[in-house]
């Protein structure tokens, strides 16, 4: 039997401040979370729900050099930006502090220095890559060169982004310093690690044997982590940029962001219950619960249980439903390309619609595999499902309780056999929704809460009240009374997940109370109960916004392709007297058809200046016959003559392939007679 706790601490994976969050954040960590915070509120459990910005690491240093300021004003633009998103998107942290404030800067030091007291270190000195014109120490990110995978020219000390692999800084063929572009050199330097392998049998035990009831996706990490074996990890870093190492000796080291941003945790709370927080972390009554997504698995269930172990006197997460990834039509969401959705780019593109997103994020929740985004299922989903469902019932409940009604709650008269079906469908409600809430599946949960606003507008477009309202209007009375407590369980059912929508609901229906406990019954609004005007809901989202938005990715793909497009190598080098035979001269296309039972081949008929001939060119897959006669090219007059799907072919056009892949010609800027010689 599962063990009853007296409250819960919720954590949601401390964002990176270095840019804006986007749909990925919100779909794998922060609405799941925010959901599950809401659903305990509402069965008045004591819960406390921690979120901040990570601000420590190599990125954030990058990005400031990048931009010549201080790495301070990289952190303070991109937390701002982030907790006012997460605000926005009604994401209902208790508090949402950063990794840089004083409280965390004390806190960390002080839980290092304790371990350190301990000897729950190891010191290691080994030789690491330092850049000798900046002098300083390389961090990973600080190194680049070409993969030994790929081939990618630009891949990073710890990661090629190509390819996806992971990589370690020796890796690297041809490797440089990201700061000063030089080569660097091997140095030695003395750093403290965490021996994780001292911890696997704990973790063995407690992860494997005592937490099978975890998510498959989660466990399964672990296992395979575990059964590779653990080695030792570096807790601290040569670097300028974060909370310095609190013992003698370690100047110009600081704390390794892995190791210093779960504390981030522990320390955020601290800054909300200064007097209080270590019953949230150190009580055993206390339940221990981190969201995160599926790149932060080993950090939470491995590295930092062993460092709350190592500690001694903190609980323990009781589980960590971590999600996989959110694609972006059919591709995968970066940052550093710019294929994401972000947030704050939403808000001015849809203002007033968070809810539409948290609903279609849930409803497609990465929650044991990667799953993708569209924007033509976002607008179905609003338009079919919010609008034609749930908008829908509510506003036909409203408008017709004011017609008949003056907007009272009418009496429930005698019940039909239907009206009993519905009523008992209704009363399932709350234990379907908990039995999915209760063991993190969102997307099913809020699947069964918006079955109750299915069974409500089937409920109204079979009993047709309006039919009924000139020869018995008790009848309508019943079927609308029976409407409006539908709709006030909806206004409590959905409020873990649009909660905008749910308030607004509550407001039109004039509900004070949204309590959990009440799910379910039928007696919500009393006989006589005034409701307020009725409003719309949701609105249909039109094509052109989507429309729209499809635009921007395509936008950016090809800019991207542009931005990432490298020109072949040269050819090798041929003696003037071979180039000099070349006779290149402009000529115009007077004909052009395709090819038959070809796809890139077109024929041509050009005037040369000298004669007119015949050339087969491959631009038939871009190019349509009528858009390049006329047009003046460059021609190769002397190339010999081949054959090509039963046609001469006497010369060859000047083509120039784009980044993006497509053909341009190669024209003069001005028109000039044909047999002017290209030299």
């Amino acid at each position: 039997m599962a063990k009853e706790f007296k409250r819960t601490t919720v954590t949601a994976a401390l964002p990176y401040a270095n840019g804006p969050v986007h749909i990925g954040h919100l779909a794998g960590v922060y609405v799941p979370a925010d959901i599950y915070v809401r659903y305990l509120r509402l069965q008045h459990k004591d819960v406390l729900f921690i979120g901040g910005s990570d601000e420590h690491g190599v990125p954030i240093t990058l990005k400031a050099k990048k931009e010549g300021v201080n790495p301070q004003v990289i952190v303070d633009r991109y937390h701002n930006l982030i907790k006012k998103s997460f605000e926005a998107f009604g994401i209902s942290f208790d508090i949402y502090s950063r990794t840089s404030s004083k409280v965390h800067h004390k806190i960390a030091s002080d839980f290092f220095r304790s371990l350190y007291d301990k000897g729950e270190f190891v010191e290691k000195t080994s030789e690491q890559y330092f850049d000798e014109e900046a002098n300083q120490f390389l961090a990973d990110r600080y190194i680049t060169g070409t993969c030994p995978h790929c081939g990618n020219e630009r891949a990073y000390g710890d990661q090629c982004e190509s390819c996806g692999t992971s990589l370690s800084p020796t890796e690297l063929i041809n490797p440089h310093s990201a700061i000063s572009g030089k080569a660097p050199v091997m140095r030695e330097t003395t750093h403290w690690y965490l021996p994780l392998d001292k911890y696997e049998p704990f973790l063995r035990k407690w992860i494997l044997e005592d937490h099978k009831e975890w998510k498959t996706n989660v466990y399964g990490q672990c296992k395979s982590w575990l059964d590779m074996g653990l080695q030792p990890r570096a807790v601290s870093r040569d670097l300028d940029w974060g909370i310095p190492v609190p013992i003698e000796g370690a100047e110009g080291k600081v704390l390794y962001v892995w190791f210093d941003a779960p504390i981030g945790y522990i320390s955020n709370t601290a800054e909300l219950l200064p007097d209080s927080w270590e019953k949230w972390w150190k009580d055993k009554d206390t339940r221990l619960v981190h969201f995160i997504g599926k790149d932060n698995i080993v950090f939470h269930c491995i590295v930092f249980p062993s460092m709350l172990k190592a500690e001694g006197s903190y609980i323990l997460p009781d589980n960590v439903p971590a999600n996989e990834f959110l694609n972006l039509e059919g591709d995968k969401i970066s940052t550093s390309r710019n294929w994401a959705v972000w947030l704050n780019e939403y808000l001015e593109d849809f203002p007033g619609k968070q809810d539409v997103l948290r609903y279609v994020l849930t409803a497609n929740a990465p929650e044991t595999k990667d799953n993708d985004f569209t924007w033509k299922d976002f607008q179905a989903r609003n338009n079919n499902e919010l609008v034609a469902i749930f908008g829908n019932f509510v506003n036909r409940a409203m408008v017709l309780t004011h017609k008949y009604f003056e907007g009272k709650a009418p009496v429930m008269g005698p019940l039909s056999e239907y009206d009993q079906a519905t009523i008992a469908e209704v009363g399932d409600i709350r234990k379907n929704v908990e039995s999915y809430l209760d063991i993190f599946r969102f997307r099913d949960a809020q699947k069964e809460a918006m079955n109750l606003a299915r069974i409500g507008n089937k409920y109204l477009a079979d009993t047709e009240p309006w039919k009924l309202a000139k020869t018995d209007l008790g009848r309508v009375g019943t079927i609308l009374n029976l409407s409006l407590q539908i709709a006030a369980n909806l206004a409590i059912v959905l409020e873990p997940f649009l909660p905008f929508s749910a308030l607004k609901l509550r407001d039109m229906l004039g509900m004070k109370d949204c309590n959990w406990e009440s799910l379910g019954r039928i007696d919500l609004l009393p006989i006589g109960h005034q409701t307020n005007k009725p409003e719309l809901l949701f609105e249909k989202i039109e094509d052109a916004a989507v429309e729209a938005q499809v635009q921007k990715l395509q936008d950016t793909k090809k800019q991207n392709e542009v931005n990432e497009f490298k020109a072949a190598p040269a050819k090798s080098n041929i003696d003037y007297e071979l180039f000099s035979k070349m006779d290149i001269r402009i000529g115009s296309i007077l004909e052009a058809e395709r090819v038959p039972k070809t796809s890139k081949l077109m024929k041509l008929k050009i005037d040369t200046g000298i004669d007119q001939r015949t050339v087969v060119s491959g631009i038939a897959e871009q190019y349509k016959p009528e858009e390049v006669i006329g047009r003046q090219v460059c021609i190769l007059v002397n190339l010999e003559p081949r054959n090509l799907r039963g046609i001469e072919s006497q010369g060859m056009i000047l083509m120039a392939e784009n980044a993006d892949g497509k053909l341009e010609f190669i024209q003069p800027s001005e028109v000039v007679k044909n047999g002017s010689q290209v030299s």
